[in-house]
C-alpha cells in the first residue's frame, strides 16, 4: 500500500521538479539577458560616439531601440517556430510593463520632468504606433501590414531626429536626451576596441539567453497549463524589458529623466512597429485568443494614453502618477488571464 501511494505521488512530483528546472532556466536566462543587452547598448552607444555620430541619434536609436533588442529576437524566435501568441504577447506586454510599471518606478525614483523637445514629439507618436500595432494583430499580421509598420517606424525615426525648422536658438542643436545619453555613456573615458568587444559580446550573449528565455517559458506554458500568449505577456514581457529597467535605475541615480522617458518611449515605439513589421513579414499562425488580441492591446493603447496625458500636464510625471501606474499595471495583468 505505501508502495501504491509513493507510486501515484510520483507524477507530481516529477511535474514539480520539471517546473523547478524550468523556472530555474527561466530565471538564469532572465538574468543573461538583462546583463547581455545592457553591455551591448552601452558598447554600441560608446562606438558610435567614439565615431562621432550624433548624440541625438545615439540617444533615440541605439540606446532608445536599442534596449528592444531582447524583444525582437524572442518575437523572432517564436515566430519562427510557430509561436505567433507568445510573440505578440511579448510586444503587448513588453509595452504595457514599459509605460505603466517601469515608467511609475522610474517616477518614484526620481520625478520625470520631460524637457525633451524629442521626448515630445515621440511620445504622441507611440499612442498611434500602439494602436495600429492593436489594429494589426486582429485577425492576424499580413505580409503588407508587416511592411507598413516598418515603414512607419523608418518614418517615425526620422521625425523624432529631425530638427524643427522654426528653432533658432543654438542650445537646440543638441537635444536634452543626446546630453543625457553622453554622460551616461560617457564614451570620451573608453577605447574603441575594447567597446567594439563589449558590443559583440554583448550581442552574442543576447541572442542566447533570448533563445533560452523562449525555451523556457513554452516549456513553463506548457507543463502548468497556461496559454501561450499569457506567458508572453507576463514572463517573456518581464524578462525583455529589464534592459529598459537597468535603464530606468541608471538615469535615475543621475537625474537623467529625459532620458528615462525617452528610453521607454523608443523602446515602445521599436517594440510597435519593427518588431511588429518584423512578426508580420516573417508570418506566423494567426491568433485567436482575444484576451490577448482584443483585450491586452486595448489596455497597452490605454495605458500609452494615460502616460502621454501624465506627460503633457506640466511636462512631468511625479510620484503620485507613478504609484497610480504600477497600480494599473497590477490591476490589468489578472484580466489577461
Amino acid at each position: 500500500m505505501p508502495r501504491d501511494r509513493t507510486r501515484r505521488g510520483a507524477p507530481h512530483a516529477s511535474l514539480q521538479s520539471i517546473v523547478f528546472v524550468t523556472l530555474t532556466v527561466l530565471v538564469a536566462s532572465v538574468a543573461v539577458l538583462a546583463w547581455a543587452s545592457d553591455q551591448f547598448v552601452l558598447g554600441a552607444a560608446r562606438v558610435a560616439l567614439l565615431r562621432n555620430v550624433p548624440t541625438l541619434v545615439v540617444g533615440v536609436v541605439i540606446v532608445g531601440f536599442g534596449t528592444s533588442a531582447p524583444e525582437m529576437l524572442v518575437s523572432t524566435l517564436a515566430v519562427v517556430d510557430d509561436e505567433t501568441a507568445v510573440a505578440i504577447g511579448n510586444v503587448v506586454g513588453s509595452n504595457l510593463a514599459n509605460l505603466s510599471l517601469l515608467l511609475g518606478l522610474g517616477a518614484i525614483l526620481v520625478p520625470l520632468t520631460v524637457e525633451s523637445g524629442a521626448v515630445r514629439r515621440e511620445a504622441p507618436m507611440v499612442v498611434g504606433a500602439t494602436a495600429l500595432f492593436g489594429l494589426a494583430v486582429q485577425g492576424g499580421i499580413s505580409r503588407w501590414e508587416g511592411f507598413a509598420l516598418l515603414a512607419a517606424m523608418a518614418a517615425s525615426v526620422v521625425v523624432v531626429i529631425r530638427r524643427p525648422s522654426s528653432s533658432s536658438q543654438p542650445d537646440d542643436q543638441i537635444d536634452q536626451i543626446g546630453l543625457d545619453v553622453a554622460e551616461l555613456a560617457e564614451a570620451s573615458e573608453h577605447e574603441l576596441p575594447r567597446e567594439v568587444l563589449r558590443t559583440v559580446i554583448g550581442l552574442i550573449g543576447t541572442v542566447a539567453s533570448a533563445q533560452l528565455l523562449l525555451w523556457a517559458a513554452l516549456r513553463l506554458a506548457a507543463e502548468t497549463g497556461l496559454s501561450n500568449g499569457f506567458v508572453g505577456v507576463t514572463l517573456v514581457a518581464i524578462g525583455t524589458s529589464l534592459p529598459e529597467l537597468v535603464t530606468v535605475i541608471q538615469s535615475a541615480r543621475r537625474g537623467e529623466t529625459d532620458l528615462i522617458v525617452g528610453n521607454l518611449l523608443g523602446s515602445n515605439l521599436f517594440n510597435a512597429l519593427a518588431v511588429g513589421g518584423l512578426i508580420g513579414v516573417i508570418g506566423g499562425p494567426t491568433v485567436d485568443d482575444r484576451s490577448l488580441t482584443v483585450v491586452a492591446t486595448g489596455a497597452a493603447f490605454g495605458v500609452a494614453s494615460i502616460a502621454l496625458v501624465t506627460m503633457i500636464t506640466g511636462h512631468t510625471v511625479n510620484r503620485l502618477e507613478g504609484i497610480g501606474l504600477i497600480a494599473l499595471y497590477a490591476a490589468t495583468i489578472p484580466l489577461l488571464a
